[in-house]
């Protein structure tokens, strides 16, 4: 053995020349991860953190800004009946909103799986969400306009209305005063025996308004009467181009057809006619004695206008109806993915086993989309809680309080008319604070689900 192979061996083994390459690679790695990521932390720390702490610390101090307040605009957050509503509302939109929308979209899922044009349909359910919430404000404010005449949805109510229970021809009719006698519910009357003729003269008809089977009035005075009859006239007391005598019929007066009279006596109702082209009437039978002449109110009643889907009562509701207008469509596409995934033995194991489709659906069908369900109805719920171009738009000037989110009202105590940043902050912060949960489980679930 020489000396070199023994200084050799009392040396050792030489140690690896490996880890301080792999540690400078690890760091050049890192290095360069980092570089492209700072541009994306850099916008998320300038459009999310820095307004989320400025926001939080803004809270703190009253409406100029230079003084600090503490928790006070926490506790007039709570004291404010108009941020009590605005979180009412926004309880109504989470419970209501999302619930609809999800089960909407599971039923619209099922069924379209069985429509030969499905992808047409699924198309046609989805294209809303191609709408901004700005222009689907604008559509649903017309829609659910008060006036017949603009809005769709009251045309539609007005003339299913009209069809069942029919609409007063002479809304704006009235009895010429000194020869009616107007009663308290708005009805007209006047008294005559049998064989007595009688003159019922209104005013307040336009012309062009008048029914285009309407004819010259008849003189009743040139009728002749049968015993126990009473024949009359209602007529429209007016000559066109000036001149004629009130109270009178005269040539050129136009009868009014389509009136309803009734003669009445001892409170009862003894007969009912409607006149005829040309005004006239005629009851039969009437014992003797005197009767009350009696054009009810039913003739003079205003044409129904509709509901009032943007008053007080039902204008939460109506711009809900928009934002199931606009997502229904995505709940679908959501859950009909999930359905797509389903495993098709399942469903035909339990029909060769007897069970009918609703038994399918909802011992199979439901549990196996549990968790598409979940992430779906989560996603609308952090959604409805930023709701605010729907009630803004819609909602009217003075109904705006009563159809505001926290969203609005935040909106509105910082910049619209309230100019009370700091109160506006802590509204911002407490929606931040309720958003935070649903996106937290949001989140769990992902991570799961990709474990």
């Amino acid at each position: 053995m020489t000396a070199t192979t023994v200084e050799k061996q009392q040396a050792g083994p030489r140690p690896a020349a490996g880890p301080a390459p792999a540690r400078r690679g690890r760091r050049r790695g890192r290095l360069i991860t980092l570089l492209f990521v700072f541009p994306a932390l850099l916008l998320l720390g300038a459009l999310v953190v820095y307004p989320v702490l400025f926001s939080v610390g803004r809270s703190f101090f009253d409406a100029s800004g230079t003084r600090f307040v503490g928790g006070d605009n926490y506790a007039e957050m709570f004291r404010d009946p108009a941020t009590l509503k605005a979180i009412r509302n926004t309880t109504i939109w989470v419970v209501v909103a999302p619930a609809l929308l999800t089960g909407l979209g599971l039923i619209l899922a099922v069924l379209v799986e069985k429509v030969r044009w499905a992808t047409a349909f699924k198309l046609l359910l989805f294209m809303p969400m191609a709408v901004s919430f700005l222009a689907a404000g604008i559509i649903f404010r017309l829609a659910y306009d008060e006036d017949p005449d603009k809005g769709v949805l009251n045309a539609a109510v007005v003339s299913v209305h009209d069809a069942f229970k029919g609409t007063s021809t002479y809304p704006t009719a009235r009895g010429r005063t000194g020869l009616l006698t107007q009663d308290r519910d708005g009805a007209y009357r006047t008294t005559a025996s049998p064989g007595d003729p009688v003159t019922l003269p209104m005013v307040g008809v336009l012309p062009k308004d008048l029914p285009r089977d309407a004819r010259p009035a008849a003189p009743a005075a040139a009728r002749t009467s049968a015993p126990g009859e009473l024949r009359g006239v209602v007529y429209l007391d007016f000559t066109p181009g000036g001149g004629g005598e009130q109270g009178k019929v005269d040539p050129e007066e136009s009868g009014l057809p389509g009136m309803k009279v009734e003669a009445v006596r001892d409170g009862k109702t003894a007969a009912s006619t409607t006149t005829a082209a040309d005004g006239s009437f005629r009851f039969t039978g009437l014992d003797k004695g005197p009767y009350t002449v009696r054009l009810p109110e039913s003739n003079f009643a205003p044409p129904y206008q509709g509901v009032s889907w943007l008053g007080p009562t039902l204008v939460t509701p109506a711009i809900i109806g928009a934002y199931l207008w606009i997502w229904t469509g995505f709940a679908m596409v959501l859950i009909g993915a999930g359905l797509s995934t389903l495993p098709r033995d399942a469903l035909e194991a339990a029909r060769m086993d007897g069970a009918n489709e609703w038994q399918i659906f909802r011992r199979i069908t439901v549990p196996l989309l549990a968790p598409v369900l979940t992430v779906v109805f989560v996603t609308l719920v952090i959604n409805v809680m930023k709701v605010f171009d729907l009630v803004y738009i819609i909602a009217p000037g003075p109904v705006q309080e009563d159809a505001t989110v926290l969203a609005t009202q935040m909106w509105l105590v910082s910049f619209g008319g309230g100019n009370d940043q700091g109160l506006g902050s802590a509204l911002g912060v407490l929606l931040l604070l309720l958003v935070i949960p649903a996106m937290v489980f949001n989140v769990r679930r992902f991570r799961n689900s990709q474990r």
